[in-house]
């Protein structure tokens, strides 16, 4: 038999022409080649191709006579294939039907015109107004005025605004880099024509220094719906607060408070960085209110810069005692009644 055609157009044998049609423009609007991403395209127009013949064959009834008694070797040869050996002397008492027929089958964008266009002129709208030549060779036909349904201008599918969705972060993570396995759940089209729904694990690799509004996108995995390409799904960064460290572009700031007798004497800092390391900064000169001290490469990793970072930023506060006795200001004018 080779190629089923009741099977690839979800038929019976005993399908009426009416049984023919209407699961030829189910199917017709599932794969038609305008409908699929750019991905499933190849597949599409394989499955249309397919589909076209079969409603093309199955639909003509000389054709469809041909293909019962002789399958599709002997309608594509225009010849009776061999019997089983048992059968053998009884075959060849048969004729073929019409051994001047020659099986030339139809263009598929012709059968799809001859089933939707028709319908479309007459005020229907399951045809979805595809443009014939962007199946062929990607160039736009104008001649559908009513394309509104599932297109813009010059015949094009439209595509929603993509799903965007926003991806926290911890700030140590934004700083080393790490994976996050994002799951999502979306509709998809059978070949059948069911609906289903798919559970997908998106796999999201977080690169060191990425900054917050950073935007991932996933091309097309959104729902499948009639007509629509699948919108873009797009993870946003957003960046978690970190207890000790602000991000201010590629630098990070922190600040420390430390007494009016630290600033005056010195004071010796010890941070930890977000990736682990401990970072010994001490101050031998004094401090006055305000001040930063910064540490060259020390902030967030530059990620179109591999191996650079930003600077670490230290803000530091002095903080003034509430009240002196007579004694402590009889003492500090003697210490420092002479420094200038």
């Amino acid at each position: 038999m080779g190629v089923d055609y009741y099977n690839i157009l979800k038929v019976n044998r005993n399908a009426s022409e009416d049984d023919l049609r209407k699961s030829y423009k189910r199917l017709a609007m599932i794969w038609h080649p305008d409908k699929n991403p750019t991905a499933k395209r190849t597949e599409a127009e394989a499955k249309f191709k397919q589909i076209s013949e079969a409603y093309d064959v199955l639909s003509d009834p000389q054709k469809r006579q041909i293909y019962d008694l002789y399958g599709e070797e002997g309608l594509k040869s225009g010849q009776c294939p061999p019997p089983p050996p048992s059968t053998s002397r009884h075959y060849f008492q048969r004729q073929h039907p019409n051994p001047s027929f020659r099986f030339k089958p139809r263009d598929a964008e012709d059968i799809y015109e001859e089933l939707f266009g028709s319908e479309s002129a007459g005020g229907g709208n399951e045809r979805g107004n595809y443009s014939r030549g962007h199946f062929r060779n990607n160039t736009n036909n104008s001649s559908s005025s009513s394309s509104s349904s599932y297109f813009g201008n010059g015949g094009d599918m439209k595509k929603p605004n993509a799903i965007e969705n926003l991806l926290p972060c911890t700030l140590e993570e934004l700083y080393k880099g790490a994976t996050k396995k994002m799951k999502i759940c979306r509709n998809i089209f059978e070949g059948t024509g069911k609906v289903r729904t798919l559970e997908e694990i998106l796999t999201i690799e977080i690169k060191p220094g990425w900054k917050k509004g950073t935007k991932i996108t996933f091309p097309e995995k959104g729902n499948q719906e009639p007509g629509i390409i699948p919108a873009d799904i797009v993870f946003v960064i957003d960046e978690k607060p970190h207890a000790t460290y602000v991000r201010d572009g590629n630098d990070l700031v922190i600040k420390q408070e430390i007494t009016l007798l630290e600033a005056l004497t010195g004071k010796t800092f010890n941070l930890t960085t977000l990736d682990g390391r401990n970072i010994v900064l001490p101050l031998t000169d004094i401090v006055k209110p305000g001040v930063e001290v910064v540490v060259p490469n020390e902030g967030m990793p530059i990620s179109k810069e591999p191996g650079k970072k930003g600077n670490l930023r230290v803000k530091i506060d002095v903080r003034y005692p509430s009240r002196l006795t007579s004694e402590q200001k009889f003492e500090l004018r003697r210490v420092l009644g002479g420094v200038s």
